[in-house]
């Protein structure tokens, strides 16, 4: 099992940027994703690790929306084809649980809103939590929040939406895969050789019910059978080249997984002029890519029996 582990594309700039703190969470996060059996388990028991640890903008402790609601978006993906998302999502700590249960519970690829944090508790993923936390709270208080409809919020968060600070970007990632052996083995048991999942609450000042590019498949990620990966960074315009598909396009197309990573960020860049990031795992390895200030990540491997020992 390899997997790579990323804590968002950003600055962090009230916690003094990338800390060693975080580093520490990211690397407990891969060292646990690596023990798990399939690439999927690895991909969702490393983000339940960082949705759970305030540090990073993915459940407790993610970005205020402008009604003063924390909402969560998560999305996951095997390279079988397996596609699971839960979109705007409030009370939910852990938001990969709950993509999980879109794809394992239902036909559909997302479910958004209440709806599925109802869906969610149904199959024992727990709701109703207060996902502020005090210094999320005293940030959002701090910027005199709107009140009145819609139009009105639109006009406070003008000049606020993805104007910098912290966590602004920090969406968390994962994607994991595991070497191919013979015919009935562990790669292709369990939902495919390769899974991606990405999990956020999305950006600051953002307007009631926004969703970015997390939730949306080649987007905020993607995989196949070549690979997988994980975005994050300016939401809207990720999603507006699906940032997630053209790293693993790179990967089909036979590019080893640091060079599908930095392909895809220069595109990036160049279509938008905005910043990004984005992990990539594919037969070779891993990888990763980013064109903003900084993007902390993590990797692990773990080799079962004798035969893949080093």
């Amino acid at each position: 099992m390899r997997i790579i582990v990323h804590g968002g594309a950003g600055s962090g700039a009230s916690l003094g940027g990338p800390t060693p703190e975080r580093q520490a969470v990211l690397d407990a996060a891969a060292s646990d994703g690596a023990a798990e059996a399939t690439p999927l388990q690895a991909v969702v028991t490393a983000i339940r690790r960082l949705e759970a640890d305030e540090r990073f903008n993915a459940g407790r402790g993610g970005a205020v929306q402008s009604d003063g609601v924390v909402r969560v978006d998560a999305g996951l993906m095997t390279s079988d084809r397996t596609v699971g998302a839960v979109a705007n999502v409030p009370g939910v700590e852990a938001a990969v649980d709950a993509a999980r249960v879109v794809a394992a519970e239902t036909p559909h690829v997302c479910v958004a809103g209440e709806h599925a944090a109802e869906l969610a508790a149904d199959f024992g993923v727990e709701t109703g939590f207060d996902l502020t936390t005090e210094r999320t709270r005293e940030r959002f208080a701090d910027a005199d929040p709107p009140t009145g409809s819609p139009k009105a919020h639109l006009d406070w968060l003008r000049e606020r939406f993805g104007r910098g600070g912290e966590h602004d970007h920090d969406t968390v990632g994962a994607v994991a895969g595991v070497e191919p052996r013979s015919t009935g083995s562990r790669s292709t048991a369990g939902g495919g050789r390769f899974a991606a999942a990405t999990s956020t609450a999305g950006r600051w000042f953002a307007l009631a019910g926004r969703v970015g590019d997390v939730p949306q498949v080649g987007a905020g990620f993607f995989c196949t059978p070549a690979g997988g990966a994980s975005a994050t960074g300016a939401g809207e315009d990720i999603a507006r080249v699906t940032l997630a598909r053209r790293a693993v396009d790179h990967l089909a197309d036979g590019a080893a997984a640091d060079r599908a990573a930095a392909l895809a960020i220069d595109e990036f860049e160049e279509l938008t002029g905005s910043t990004a990031g984005v992990i990539v795992c594919g037969p070779d390895g891993v990888g990763a890519a980013r064109n903003s200030e900084s993007m902390q990540v993590a990797v692990a491997e773990r080799y079962r029996g004798s035969r893949n020992c080093p």
